[in-house]
């Protein structure tokens, strides 16, 4: 019983770290949502039109160091984050102060300029009972790309799947607005 408290404590200081962090995230870009949340699983959406070539978002994907929120790392620091844009390619977190490292997702599928899947748990998902994928797809519009940002998770988790739901798309929803404001900086 021991280490199923110290695991339940666990969780419920990383769910009590993304609520506190969620609340302090600025407004979602043009749409973000709960798609569904049922037992055993969820699934958020997030959206944003920039005015920047299919090209030119997916490689700024690969420096996750320029624009992903360091409150949502294990180091503080997002220049410690890297992804390689490729199948089997890891988003990855060095630890400097420890001189360990974090696996966050893996790249199952890389079409530069049209879709990156990676598959895992992200934040305190990583340590439970889930699947999870997240699919960005680039599409070519007229002001230049829509970006959706789709994650679903399933699988056990110790926590209230419709509870978690909404946190984990506001964090995500986050990552997608400072992408996207990245990207308008960079023109």
């Amino acid at each position: 019983m021991p280490v199923r408290r110290a695991a339940e404590r666990s969780l419920s200081v990383g769910l009590a770290a993304c609520v506190a962090l969620a609340a302090l995230a600025p407004a979602s870009p043009a749409a973000a949502a709960v798609k569904g949340a049922a037992p055993g699983g969820f699934e958020v959406e997030s959206s944003a039109v920039v005015a920047a070539s299919p090209a030119s978002v997916y490689a700024m994907l690969g420096r996750p160091g320029e624009w992903w929120a360091p409150a949502h790392t294990y180091s503080h620091d997002a220049r410690n984050l890297t992804l390689a844009l490729r199948a089997g390619g890891c988003f990855c977190e060095r630890l400097p102060t420890t001189g360990g490292s974090v696996e966050h997702l893996r790249v199952v599928y890389a079409d530069p300029g049209r879709m990156l899947r990676l598959q895992g748990g992200l934040g305190p998902l990583q340590g439970e009972g889930v699947a999870g994928s997240l699919t960005v797809t680039l599409k070519a519009v007229p002001q230049g790309t829509e970006i959706v940002m789709n994650y679903i998770v399933g699988g056990y988790l110790r926590a209230d799947d419709a509870n978690l739901a909404p946190i984990v798309d506001r964090v995500l929803a986050e990552q997608l607005a400072r992408l996207a404001a990245r990207l308008r900086r960079r023109r």
